[in-house]
């Protein structure tokens, strides 16, 4: 039997300005163990987040996403598939959950696929462990990815890493580049106790924008990555959080997250929704809890964090 454990950090895309193109890593992370047995079908147990809630079979979206990276490869599908599954990442928040489990399907078939312990080091990022699975390359990962979630801004952070900006080329391709946040940067959460589906929340976007809102945006888009990167001044990040695209226009879907963020920023905080909510992200370069904490409610888990700045984890078990 041949074992990959995979470890996909969460992402908050969006952060504001950049709607469906920046995303960011964040050190809370779900793990998977990805093992090819010779039992007929597809065995799943979970652990944390989704525990009692999700497919424990073919269904799995982790095995989904394994089975089609094998389809895209050319390679046999395994005859079985077992995997354990330790979440820590809130499921329908706004915190790249199903990205995550994308990623780490689409990771674990390349190296089931194409490496073994001695061709693949132990603690080998997903970065190297593409060496030896040229026919499927970091691109063609992203491509996959992005295909099966629907846009690339929370799989590019949780492939790469940092804070990254995604696009795609006129025939219609994702691509990727990831940047290092100034190291001052110290991203928090605050995790609601309600759920949004993010097909809900992306129902509510207008087909049409006016121009000065997409003007406002592509300006604070650009100002976000400076300060996130060269300057966090807390008034600079302020202004550079500032959306005009899509949170107003979600806002009916989740009215105690979009009066959060309202009462954070009106007290200075950088806040924003995080993805597609409901989950509010808010930057800082200090403790800044003493200013989150009165506008919070029991309804929220406020979690102080970092940024990841390697994204998705590949490492096979030592063997003995």
């Amino acid at each position: 039997m041949k074992t990959v454990r995979i470890r996909v950090p969460a992402t908050s895309a969006n952060l504001g300005p950049g709607f469906d193109a920046l995303g960011l890593a964040l050190s809370l992370y779900d793990e998977v163990e990805a093992t090819l047995t010779g039992e007929p079908g597809v065995h799943v147990t979970v652990e944390g987040e989704g525990a009692g809630e999700v497919d424990l079979g073919e269904g799995h979206l982790v095995a989904r996403a394994m089975r089609a990276a094998f389809d895209r490869m050319g390679a046999a599908q395994p005859a079985g598939i077992r995997l354990r599954c330790r979440n820590a990442i809130p499921h329908a928040r706004g915190l790249g959950s199903s990205a995550a489990a994308v990623c780490a399907g689409i990771l674990a078939a390349r190296a089931l696929a194409t490496g073994t312990p001695g061709e693949i080091a132990s603690g080998a990022s997903a970065k190297s462990a593409s060496a030896v699975g040229e026919h499927l390359p970091d691109d063609a990962v992203l491509a996959l990815a992005t295909e099966m979630e629907g846009h690339p801004d929370n799989v590019a952070p949780c492939l790469a890493g940092g804070l990254t900006v995604a696009w795609s080329d006129h025939t219609g391709a994702p691509h990727m580049v990831s940047l290092a946040p100034d190291e001052r940067i110290r991203p928090v959460v605050l995790v609601p106790s309600f759920r949004l589906a993010t097909e809900t929340a992306r129902g509510l976007l207008p087909k049409d924008v006016p121009h000065k809102d997409a003007s406002f945006n592509a300006g604070r888009a650009a100002l976000l990555i400076a300060a996130l990167t060269q300057r966090p001044e807390p008034g600079l990040l302020l202004a550079a959080t500032e959306d005009r695209l899509h949170q107003a226009y979600r806002a009916p879907a989740m009215r105690d997250t979009a009066d959060l963020v309202e009462r954070l920023r009106a007290a200075g905080v950088p806040a924003v929704v995080s993805g597609a909510g409901p989950t509010v992200l808010a930057f800082s370069t200090s403790d800044i809890q003493d200013l989150i904490a009165p506008e919070v409610g029991n309804d929220w888990h406020i979690q102080l964090m970092d940024v990841d700045p390697v994204g998705a984890d590949v490492q096979f078990p030592e063997t003995r």
